[in-house]
């Protein structure tokens, strides 16, 4: 029943004009592979807006949790959240709050979630759950947030830090109850509340238990997640022995390859994009570190940006051949995990 309510949650946000440029993208989408010729028409109904790079937790095949960016660190300002908001209200649908970093380390993240609600846009984000105290998860539930994702990589306390390094599976626990208790207490649907489980080899083996310790709560769903590593040929003591739950298979020879096929196309360049905290546009979230940055917020409108020549070439390369892009080369799209 939680997915159905999510679901219907979604559909009430949507508007005419919402319909209509999500439609103009998906067929201009087609056009392009039938084509090979990039065609847009319409504007993302589907944005991730990057809070803070800051972490509290130092996880290993993270950037953040690493400290290891070469681009700047920082919060996101009102002023440029609100521009980016107000441009594209009227036809965005889905707003993620997350690229990188703890977005409850932004000390206005609630208010931002509530200024995008305000607006029928649909509201997410993905927290390791540290700062959901009983005053916060309250304030969670009033600001409107459609969708909790709340990271727990473990259900033993040793399982769990080994992948969250620095963190603590009791404050993950205490933060979904406090969140749950306020959803009741308000009689609240939202937030749709999902424990994200990233596989890795430490907590394969515990996969059963998170679907018990969600159903003991009340979560609305669990989600198991495929983890990237970085250098992956050689393999890593992060890849689950089960294969169903690596985003790499492992060769006759030893070394382990991406199961993803990498076509020459990809829906994510015509129907999302990121945006991080200091304003500027890049493709995807695999480009964590902006290295293919489109366009800057701060100088440019984002429909400038979106029909921009760079945007542009970056979609023929990607049309004639992603294998060569390097953030496509540990793409997940394709290797979802369904269980």
């Amino acid at each position: 029943m939680g997915k159905f309510h999510d679901i219907i949650n979604g559909v009430t946000k949507l508007s005419f004009t919402k319909v209509r440029n999500a439609t103009a993208i998906l067929s201009s989408y087609y056009r392009s592979r039938i084509t090979g010729v990039p065609v847009i028409q319409g504007l993302p109904f589907s944005i991730s807006i990057e809070p803070t790079t800051s972490c509290n937790l130092r996880c290993p095949e993270c950037p953040s949790g690493l400290r290891s960016f070469t681009r700047p660190t920082g919060m996101l300002t009102k002023t440029l959240y609100k521009k980016v908001i107000d441009e594209l209200a009227p036809t965005l649908s889905y707003l993620i709050f997350y690229f990188q970093g703890e977005p409850y380390l932004h000390p206005t993240f609630l208010d931002m979630v509530q200024y995008a609600s305000a607006r029928k846009i649909y509201t997410a984000t993905s927290t390791n759950a540290h700062y959901l105290t009983d005053a916060v998860a309250r304030r969670t539930v009033e600001s409107g947030l459609d969708r909790l994702i709340i990271s727990i990589d473990g259900t033993s306390q040793q399982t769990y830090e080994a992948y969250r390094v620095g963190g603590n599976l009791d404050k993950v626990v205490e933060g979904t109850k406090h969140i749950l208790h306020w959803k009741r207490q308000l009689k609240s649907a939202t937030p749709h509340v999902v424990f994200q489980f990233l596989v890795v080899r430490p907590n394969e083996h515990e996969i059963p238990d998170v679907y018990r310790l969600a159903d003991e709560l009340g979560v609305d769903e669990v989600v198991l997640k495929t983890a990237q590593i970085y250098d992956y040929q050689q393999g890593s003591d992060l890849i689950p022995r089960n294969e169903k739950y690596s985003r790499y298979r492992r060769n006759a020879d030893g070394t382990y390859s991406i199961k993803n096929s990498l076509d020459n196309h990809c829906w994510k360049m015509w129907h999302s994009c990121v945006i991080t905290w200091d304003g500027k546009v890049v493709p995807c979230c695999f480009d964590k570190d902006a290295h293919f940055v489109l366009g800057d917020l701060n100088h440019q409108s984002f429909k400038d940006i979106w029909y921009s020549q760079p945007y542009r070439d970056f979609r023929v390369s990607l049309l004639r051949s992603r294998s060569e892009i390097e953030i496509c080369k540990n793409c997940s799209e394709g290797t979802k995990v369904w269980a």
